[in-house]
């Protein structure tokens, strides 16, 4: 079996996908018919409540319950409108400065390619990606939470898309020729001093004669703006008001008790390439090394960039034809296209525009060179994702293998004795020891025990804790990518007395968490041996789609002792004695408590039946809960 395979098994109503890494299942998603994700889908919504002092706003997508909407998501309603018909809004920039003047050059858009291509050399770089030109991940995070767009190729969702913009560096497509722009003031005294001792007289009326030709030019074509991102400190009412109709993009799932967070920020995955149609630049991943292949790139994509959006390069185009490329492109512009035709007429909220589901997002997001294969239960999924990487990855048709064993698929690969195994709250560890792990509503704790490890081959106590450790960050780090735990996280290491120690265990972790497509922070280990560190969350915990809170104990995992449920039972009795009828309390109540007040609490009632003056007589009840009870008269 090769040692990289995503494993799909199609059941009724439910489909799981396993990535198997080096022979162990490193992810686990599922999705079922009755709860498919809504994370990358498009909504018309309706503001339903707008809240000044948070920033925010509520929208109605036609979910349980209403979105959050941050004021930093959001793309001003009548821009947005404009870029849904396709077109893009006229403004004039103020005007450049002699100086700035001088470093623009400005291509025209018939020019020969070679002419483009030197002036995009000549171009600064950009630097990394940022989120501050317009868009954002459709993770929904701030900027700084931006993963790369590893994340974009790992991640089954619609994180994808924004994601690789995160990733990507920050390479503007050629600057838009200016419209037609007021002379500049005139310079200041300081200015012509400072220009004759760097150029002389000549060097400036050759400035001059640039500068003249260049505003010709700007004259001829206008200048575009993009919608810029609101601001933070731009009050919220300003941009949208109640009642108002806004479409957004899912971003984070519902995650326990909150509602999805979504974006204005609009970003459409393919394979090759994510659409961005409110931001007007290319960029290249910059997980994409090669200088010379990211120039290819970048001259591909724009060539063929739309009239209005932006284009994002993922990893995997690497090495693509310019045919490949436009297929992609073709396919998002398009399916931009239905979204702006399925907004005409409708009324929030309504689903403009569904994600992939879970089987063809695998092919789309994980199905890297890195995967060998895709195997898959059902003959009918089969043929549709073979069409499906048919149009994206013809060559990669044949490692699409339909499975036909009797046993059950994940039987056969062994993942339903992992995925019981990796969500038990105690996991055992190679050498003997083992962590615990508890997941609350906002942070999970992992804390990790010796056990019965006692340090065969280790030279003193502080060698056993720090292999003990570092076994452990192992498993934390393997641990936190498939249950996809997220928030707040506190490890609680075995305590070492060496930093040296600590440094490694910390430094070993770093290491690992460098394979999450998650972004992670870290700080260092504390004294008291604590690692206090975030991981992004976008979707619900693995542990909290497969399991619910116990029905019982309410998700507490404690009960009340018997004895203690007992002698609540004679509080009661006091309290309620006087309006209880007759010379007999009834107490109804579970068998076990029954048992208890008539075995080793017995003297505890009849000392109640002397105090009260009332016989108490004790009935069993089966179907009752342990806490449960009640009192009648008689």
């Amino acid at each position: 079996m090769p040692k990289n395979v995503l494993v799909i098994n199609v059941d009724i109503r439910e489909t799981r996908v396993a990535l198997i890494e080096n022979g162990i299942i490193a992810e686990l998603h599922l999705e079922r018919a009755s709860t498919r994700g809504t994370l990358g889908n498009i909504y018309l919504g309706k503001v339903t409540r707008v809240l000044p002092g948070m920033q925010a706003a509520f929208i109605d997508i036609g979910l349980e319950r209403a979105a959050f909407l941050h004021v930093e998501d959001l793309i001003r309603p009548d821009d947005f409108e404009t870029y849904l018909a396709g077109r893009k809004r006229e403004d004039e920039l103020p005007a450049a400065t002699e100086e700035e003047a001088e470093e623009i050059e400005v291509v025209p858009p018939n020019a020969p390619a070679e002419v483009a291509s030197s002036a995009a050399q000549e171009e600064p770089s950009g630097g990394e990606a940022d989120d501050s030109n317009g868009t954002e991940a459709a993770d929904g995070t701030e900027p700084d939470e931006v993963d790369g767009e590893e994340a974009a190729d790992g991640e089954l969702d619609a994180e994808a898309s924004a994601e690789a913009e995160a990733d990507a560096s920050e390479e503007p497509s050629e600057p838009s020729p200016l419209a037609e722009t007021p002379q500049p003031p005139p310079p200041s005294p300081v200015a012509p001093a400072v220009s004759r001792s760097r150029e002389g007289r000549g060097g400036r009326r050759r400035g001059r004669g640039r500068d003249d030709r260049k505003r010709q030019q700007q004259r001829r074509e206008p200048r575009t703006r993009e919608p810029s991102r609101v601001s933070r400190s731009t009050p919220i009412r300003e941009v949208v008001r109640e009642g108002q109709e806004v479409i957004v993009q899912v971003s984070k799932e519902p995650i326990g008790t909150k509602g999805a967070r979504v974006t204005s920020h609009i970003s459409l995955p393919g394979r090759y390439v994510v659409y961005m149609p409110t931001v007007e630049h290319v960029g290249i991943s910059k997980r994409i090394g090669s200088e010379k292949e990211r120039s290819r790139l970048r001259e591909a994509i724009e060539s063929m960039k739309p009239p209005t959006g932006g284009l994002i390069v993922r990893t995997v185009a690497e090495g693509l034809t310019k045919k490949q490329l436009k297929s992609d492109v073709g396919y998002l512009v398009r399916l931009w296209g239905e979204v702006a035709k399925n907004r005409e007429g409708a009324r929030a909220p309504q689903l403009l525009y569904q994600e992939l589901d879970i089987i063809l997002k695998t092919a789309r997001d994980l199905f890297s060179d890195e995967i060998a294969q895709i195997v898959i239960d059902d003959r009918e999924q089969y043929q549709r994702l073979v069409r499906f990487v048919e149009m994206f990855m013809p060559e990669r048709v044949k490692d699409i293998v339909l499975y036909t064993g009797d046993e059950p698929i994940f039987d056969a690969y062994g993942i339903e004795d992992e995925i019981a195994r990796a969500l038990s709250r105690k996991v055992p560890l190679p050498s003997g020891g083992y962590l615990i792990i508890d997941q609350a509503e906002a942070l999970t704790a992992i804390d990790v025990n010796t056990g019965r490890f006692i340090g065969k081959g280790s030279k003193d106590l502080e060698d056993t804790l720090l292999k003990t450790n570092l076994e452990a960050v192992e498993e934390i780090a393997y641990q936190l990518r498939f249950r996809n735990l997220g928030g707040l996280i506190v490890l609680d290491l075995i305590d070492m007395e060496r930093a040296s120690s600590r440094e490694k265990v910390r430094k070993r972790l770093e290491e690992l968490l460098q394979k999450d497509k998650a972004k992670t922070t870290l700080n260092r280990i504390s004294e008291l041996g604590l690692i206090e560190m975030t991981r992004k969350r976008t979707r619900e915990s693995l542990g909290r789609l497969l399991h619910e809170p116990c029905f019982y104990c309410d998700g507490t995992g404690q009960l009340m002792s018997k004895q203690t449920i007992a002698y609540e039972i004679l509080r009661q009795i006091r309290r309620d004695r006087a309006s209880l009828p007759g010379y007999s309390v009834v107490v109804n109540a579970h068998p076990a408590v029954i048992d208890v007040m008539k075995g080793e609490e017995r003297e505890a009632v009849q000392e109640a039946e002397r105090r009260f003056m009332r016989r108490i007589e004790l009935v069993p009840r089966k179907e009752y809960h342990l806490e449960q009870f009640d009192l009648q008269g008689k």
